[in-house]
């Protein structure tokens, strides 16, 4: 069973934590978490390219030329995509990208992410993540003092003053136990949570 640290917000050391093998001792599926990375990244896909179609550019609808005797190609319209100004051929139109991975996909590669930040020292434990005031302040001392330079905050959702406290550091952001997902720890590689949201975290993800 995975063990960790439990630190203080001036980095000192105030106990240890048994961590659930179901979650934070799993093998490294990289093969998952890119899958999973992938349909995140397709579901923040705007999708809202558009081209007009023949039908739908303006213009008349009568025969530019004569069909014979002009030594060109016949043409029924303006509007046709061989000519200037006319419709898009095969062109984009607004869509969807997202997809769906199953949730046994999704669960055991956030696991899988989990264990390997656990492995690697990057997940700092709190005892807690209280501020008594929204200050930024507060928090960027607090991951200076844990020699953490980019990092993913998480904490229960009910701690408004470090969600707000937080928003405007460039290299930390804030989530709900519950919002934490696998772009996020990927891109601030560590991770600092609360003592309070890792067991619910734990929670979540053995259901």
């Amino acid at each position: 069973m995975p063990t960790v640290d439990i630190y203080n917000q001036k980095n000192e050391k105030v106990g240890t934590l048994d961590l659930s093998e179901e979650v934070f001792g799993q093998e490294l599926r990289k093969d998952l978490i890119w899958e999973v990375v992938k349909c995140q990244q397709a579901r923040m896909r705007q999708g809202n390219s558009s081209t007009k179609t023949r039908a739908e550019v303006s213009g008349t609808g009568a025969k530019p030329f004569r069909q014979k005797g002009t030594g060109r190609a016949r043409q029924g319209t303006k509007r046709s995509p061989s000519m200037r100004g006319g419709g898009v051929a095969f062109g984009p139109k607004p869509r969807s990208y997202s997809y769906t991975v199953p949730k046994q996909v999704r669960r055991r590669a956030l696991c899988s992410a989990l264990s390997n930040q656990a492995r690697e020292n990057m997940l700092r434990v709190m005892q807690d993540l209280t501020l008594d005031s929204i200050k930024t302040k507060p928090v960027a001392e607090m991951l200076k003092a844990l020699g953490v330079k980019k990092a993913l905050v998480v904490d229960v959702k009910e701690n408004q003053n470090l969600k707000l406290s937080a928003r405007n550091l460039r290299n930390a952001t804030f989530r709900p136990a519950e919002g934490i997902n696998l772009v996020d720890l990927l891109r601030y590689q560590n991770l600092v949570i609360s003592e309070a949201a890792i067991k619910q975290l734990e929670g979540e993800l053995k259901k």
